[in-house]
């Protein structure tokens, strides 16, 4: 068994495909093949139902690939200490993000400030929804990721408070008021977010017992606000992933706090702190540093 394999197997796994597989390694197809033909000859198990069109799987192969994951992650962790330790800050850092909140308000501040500070670090974001990007630091797909926090089952680090809000067509009478009273919702034609948000706006309805007349279902901000922008209805986003500039493109919306007020704390998560890479506790500590005072 080789470190190389295990990142065939992954790989393999992760992309459902030999053909992806070998053209993100930069190798053949037939290298792929007989990667995991030599894994599963070594371990005696098959790893793989091999299908013409799919590939799954077996029972075996799905325990095995957590544990694959595992020692790959050790391993990467292990090169970047023997990095560091030479001065050398070079490797790569996965990161996990959410919604508007993540994606546009903190990453891009973030990453700009760490890439000076790092500069032959290489870096990747996979942007998903919240439940998304937690399950993806548990499978250790990424080494550090954005979170609402609690996560009871990650080791987290608080950076902020946010809170919701209503966007509203301006020639709605809830416009006219300085908040809305979650219960009002009711009243008017919903827009529902399927992005980063959603998890949460439909547990804020939950436990209000309110049940909106929900006209649409979008994953996009933009998209969104353009239709509360055209008077169809009225969204709960993040306080955060609402900018100015973006109100100051869509003139007949209004933001206003909701009744009662409704905050959720943001912050990063890892899998296990004792195991974080050189790369995502530098990441960490700077982001703590930037956002200590918005806790």
């Amino acid at each position: 068994m080789t470190l190389t394999q295990l990142e065939i197997f992954v790989l393999v796994a992760e992309h459902q495909s030999f053909t992806l597989a070998a053209k993100q390694l930069g190798i053949t197809q037939s290298a792929v093949s007989h990667a995991l033909k030599s894994l599963e000859k070594d371990w005696k198990v098959n790893l793989l139902i091999r299908e013409q069109h799919r590939i799954e799987l077996t029972h075996i192969g799905s325990q095995l690939l957590l544990h694959a994951k595992e020692m790959l992650n050790t391993a990467q962790i292990m090169q970047q200490e023997i990095n560091a330790s030479h001065g050398i800050q070079q490797g790569t850092l996965r990161i996990g993000s959410f919604g508007a909140s993540a994606s546009i308000h903190l990453l891009p501040e973030l990453l700009k400030a760490y890439r000076l500070r790092y500069p032959n670090l290489e870096i990747f974001v996979e942007e998903g929804t919240d439940l998304e990007v937690s399950q993806w630091i548990h499978e250790r797909r990424v080494d550090v990721g954005f979170a609402v926090l609690p996560r009871p089952n990650l080791d987290t680090y608080p950076l902020l408070q946010d809170i919701f809000i209503a966007l509203i067509p301006k020639s709605y009478p809830a416009a006219q008021q300085s908040a809305l009273n979650i219960q009002d919702l009711q009243r008017y034609p919903f827009i529902m977010t399927k992005a980063g948000s959603q998890t949460h706006v439909e547990q804020l309805l939950r436990q209000y017992h309110v049940q909106p007349k929900i006209q649409y279902q979008m994953s996009q901000l933009l998209t969104i606000l353009n239709m509360v922008n055209l008077q169809e209805g009225i969204a709960i986003v993040a306080d955060m992933s609402m900018t100015p500039e973006l109100l100051q493109l869509h003139p007949n919306v209004v933001k206003r706090p909701l009744i009662p007020n409704t905050q959720r704390q943001i912050g990063l998560a890892v899998k296990d702190e004792k195991s974080v890479s050189p790369a995502a506790k530098a990441f960490i500590q700077l982001a703590q540093d930037m956002f200590h005072d918005q806790c």
